[in-house]
């Protein structure tokens, strides 16, 4: 089949890339020459595991290629992917005009009958825009569907590949037939291609976000009613996540979440709500908890030195808002190293991927940056892990307590054990425990 997909961003690049590695010849669209040139090179601009190899192969294969030319892209192309960014606006609803713009362009470009498919994450009634704006540049026939995508930072190409379920929204039976044959070979081992209407779909990856950050929110306050209580939170957790009921997937305490989606679509959510005359309550008390979440550790750190972190230097091991990837986007790092900087500290960190997206857009020379953990640590009146890469979890500790100027660890991920480090010497801190 051949497909064209708009935009080369996250969810645009991984789809590309994985639907030309099904045998699929596959155009990518951008109008960011840089970035295409880039990609035609077999650079990729950002970090995902395994999808750098993954896109070397498919182009010097020739299924995958990469072009500004929505005519070019577009020839032939029976499905048209649009990946856009769907930013948010100030006041929290999805900025569409990226969407609606690639509408018209791919309108322009379209000689045959197309499915149209909005794979970017929109709010309910998007498809129907997307529609009206096809409609008013071209004649052709043409079907627009809503694809929803639920990929990981981290794990995104295993994802799109064995995914465990494909939601499809469309209105005809043309369009959905196309769609079960495109992801036909993602779904050998019997997991779901769901259909479903249109704005259903639209609600689907939303409502999906939402329960997830709720799920995280909700395990935050037991958390930090634990601490108050003298119970531990990863005791909690084993008891709750053991009924079925329950489960035993996102219940881990910690700092709160961030990137580009669960901040983004839980504001969507919101505002798409209130659109509609329905005040969504618990929504908007999940995103009060995360953004106090965020600054959980820097308060526990300001409360152990009585208040005054002016001259005090740490360590901050994680600035990604998770592992496996360089994304920054919300992440509770901006919101902790901003903190220790305003009250007077100063900061050494290391990041495995993300130390250049830190000093480009978030922090510049305001912080030091640190080739190793080791380094970042050495003279530190204390360890601050913010995000849980692998690396970091089993340090020798030993050279740890002999590197910092003070034996504390303030533990934002709880990966490490309070009874080992407190054999060990150090002063430890997590998350309700």
């Amino acid at each position: 089949m051949r497909i064209a997909v708009v935009g080369t961003g996250y969810v645009g690049l991984v789809a590309g890339t994985c639907f030309a590695e099904s045998g699929n010849t596959v155009f990518c669209i951008d109008i960011d020459e840089e970035k295409i040139r880039l990609l035609q090179d077999g650079k990729v601009p950002i970090y995902e595991p395994g999808l750098e190899e993954l896109l070397r192969r498919n182009v010097h294969d020739g299924r995958l290629k990469f072009t500004t030319s929505y005519e070019e892209g577009m020839k032939g192309a029976q499905v048209v992917f649009i990946a856009v960014g769907t930013p948010p606006d100030e006041d929290g609803s999805a900025d569409l005009k990226y969407v609606l713009s690639a509408a018209k362009s791919v309108g322009e470009q379209m000689k045959a009958y197309t499915v149209v498919v909005d794979k970017s994450t929109v709010p309910v009634g998007t498809a129907r825009k997307v529609q009206a704006a096809i409609q008013g540049a071209t004649s052709q026939e043409f079907d627009v569907v809503s694809n929803p995508e639920f990929l990981k930072e981290g794990a995104a190409i295993d994802d799109f590949l064995k995914p465990d379920r494909v939601v499809i929204g469309s209105d005809t039976k043309r369009a959905a037939e196309l769609m079960d044959e495109l992801y036909g070979p993602f779904v050998r081992t019997g997991n779901p291609i769901i259909h479903m209407d249109i704005e259903s779909a639209e609600l689907t990856k939303y409502a999906a976000n939402a329960m997830l950050a709720t799920r995280i929110s909700f395990m935050n306050e037991i958390a930090n009613i634990c601490t108050r209580v003298g119970a531990n939170i990863d005791s909690v957790r084993k008891g709750i996540g053991s009924d079925a009921r329950i489960g035993s997937r996102f219940l881990f305490a910690g700092l709160g979440y961030g990137g580009s989606c669960f901040p983004k679509d839980v504001q969507a959510i919101v505002r798409t709500s209130k659109e509609y005359g329905y005040d969504f309550e618990i929504i908007k008390a999940v995103e009060t908890v995360n953004e106090n979440q965020k600054r959980l550790l820097f308060d526990i750190v300001h409360q152990h030195y009585a208040g005054d972190l002016k001259g005090k230097h740490f360590a901050v091991w994680g600035l990604s808002f998770k592992p496996n990837t360089d994304d920054m986007r919300e992440a509770p790092a901006i919101v902790i190293v901003n903190a220790l900087l305003e009250a007077g500290a100063t900061v050494r960190a290391f990041d495995p991927e993300a130390m250049e997206e830190a000093q480009k857009r978030h922090f510049g020379d305001r912080i030091q940056y640190a080739e190793n953990p080791m380094e970042a640590i050495e003279g530190a009146d204390g360890l601050i892990l913010v995000t849980e890469w692998n690396e970091f979890r089993r340090p020798d500790f030993d050279a740890v307590k002999e590197l910092l100027r003070g034996p504390v660890i303030f533990d934002g991920r709880n990966i490490y054990r309070r009874k080992t480090l407190e054999s060990l010497g150090f002063t430890y801190y997590g998350i309700g425990t």
